[in-house]
């Protein structure tokens, strides 16, 4: 059994001095006695683990007592003892908040043993949950989780900065890669929300046919399948924050139905009548414009301006200039810690041609050719032959298939060219018939 400050409410002091002289078995366990339900209250600062309390004292009541402490400590588990054995009471106490109602008979002294054993090990496990979301706090600190000192990147910190001040929902775009489930997790675990759960939903992962289930939830017998009722995801973050990742995927039909969940804050489950409450931030991401998918009629303009809250667009790795080096000895670090292996460096010519390359699928990618780089140096350093670019320039040259400006095609034409002979700048302004100094500057200004 853990040890707890446990507080004895008794007025009959001979049975008091039993209650501690058997709770004390237990060499861990403080015990502090009171003789009437003011001393407890007016003592209440020292704050208890655990209160056994006498339901009929000179003083006060067990009711009265008993509101008392749940106003100034809430959480603390509430014993009442009593003389008699009246169900009404018992239930009434119940309600009001107490943990446990014994009557003083025989079978007092053990089942408050084996009470306060149960209440113990809640408490235990409370205070690791408590302990783990600390540090699951602390994990998702800004600065931990997002590596960089890019301006690009600082804008993003003071957006989440705004994000985390109140339950505004917040809407993240980015390309594939750039993080958008981490700034997520950032602004959810440090928001007022932290201690509650933050649930993921990825939208283009979840067949049509069953979203609304996934979503909702639903009653048993709702449909083929349906054996047991299920807990849909809204009801599982409620409290929390509701993560829709690649909510631009979402059929139209669906939409219908998750901007009336979102207006009226309630939620029905398939296949059921009852409404269910619920009250939850919404964070969504997605790669798509969704402003241009409005007008193509793909996505609804009242969800669109719904969900649009507070916009935090992520830039791709491309544009956040020397953050490449510093994600890439992030990335380098954190593999040889997890794999047990020397610490390694980057090489000039290494990092160079980190710079010069453009990185489609962004820090995605970045991370995973690092960690092969990781496996292929020798020496503990990371040289230029060492780091292996898979990506094909055609992937992210598609220019015909997608909407550009004439600057965006300019510098993606560019960058293909850099990565083709390796980052020789003299070279490509040859090649591509422009002066040095415009390669040069988009550099600069992390156009390239």
């Amino acid at each position: 059994m853990s040890s707890s400050k446990i507080f004895i409410v008794e007025d009959d002091a001979m049975y008091g001095r039993i209650l501690s002289y058997h709770l004390s078995q237990n060499p861990d366990n403080q015990i502090e006695m009171f003789v009437s339900g003011k001393d407890c209250i007016s003592n209440m600062y020292q704050k208890p683990d655990i209160i056994t309390l006498d339901y009929s004292l000179p003083d006060l009541s067990g009711f009265e007592v008993l509101n008392k402490i749940k106003k100034v400590a809430p959480d603390t588990p509430v014993i009442i003892i009593s003389g008699q054995e009246d169900i009404s009471t018992a239930v009434e106490l119940l309600k009001a908040g107490a943990y446990d109602y014994i009557v003083k008979n025989d079978d007092a002294k053990s089942r408050l043993w084996n009470t306060i054993k149960n209440v113990q090990e809640h408490l235990k496990l409370r205070k690791e949950v408590q302990s783990l979301r600390a540090e699951v706090v602390q994990k998702y600190e800004f600065s931990n989780i997002i590596k960089g000192n890019s301006a690009a990147i600082k804008r993003v910190f003071k957006l989440m900065d705004k994000a985390i001040q109140t339950n505004i929902t917040v809407s993240i775009t980015g390309e594939t890669g750039t993080g958008k489930e981490v700034v997520a997790k950032a602004v959810h675990f440090n928001s007022g929300r932290r201690k509650q759960p933050f649930i993921v939903v990825n939208v283009s992962a979840i067949p049509e046919e069953l979203i609304e289930s996934e979503m909702f939830g639903h009653e048993k017998g709702s449909f083929t399948g349906a054996n047991a009722r299920r807990i849909g995801k809204f009801e599982e973050a409620n409290g929390g924050t509701l993560f829709l990742d690649e909510i631009g995927e979402m059929s139209m039909n669906m939409q219908s139905k998750l901007l009336r969940v979102l207006q009226e804050k309630e939620l029905t489950r398939v296949g059921g009548n009852g409404l269910v409450k619920i009250d939850c931030r919404i964070i969504i991401a997605t790669h798509r414009n969704l402003q241009e998918e409005v007008k193509k009629g793909n996505f609804r303009e009242d969800l669109y301006y719904r969900l649009l809250g507070l916009p935090i667009e992520l830039p791709p790795l491309r544009d956040r200039g020397n953050d490449r080096i510093i994600l890439a000895k992030y990335f380098m670090e954190q593999f040889c810690k997890e794999n047990g292996i020397e610490m390694m460096a980057l090489t000039k010519k290494a990092s160079k041609k980190l710079i010069d390359y453009p990185f489609p699928g962004n820090v995605r990618e970045l991370k995973a050719i690092i960690e092969l780089a990781s496996v292929m140096a020798n020496g503990g350093i990371i040289d230029e032959e060492d780091i292996t670019f898979h990506s094909n320039s055609s992937s992210y040259l598609d220019i015909l298939d997608n909407e550009y400006t004439l600057q965006e095609i300019n510098n993606r034409i560019i960058r293909s060219y850099l990565d083709r002979y390796n980052g020789n700048i003299v070279k490509v302004a040859k090649k591509l018939d422009i002066g040095k100094s415009t390669i040069y500057r988009l550099k600069k200004n992390g156009g390239v």
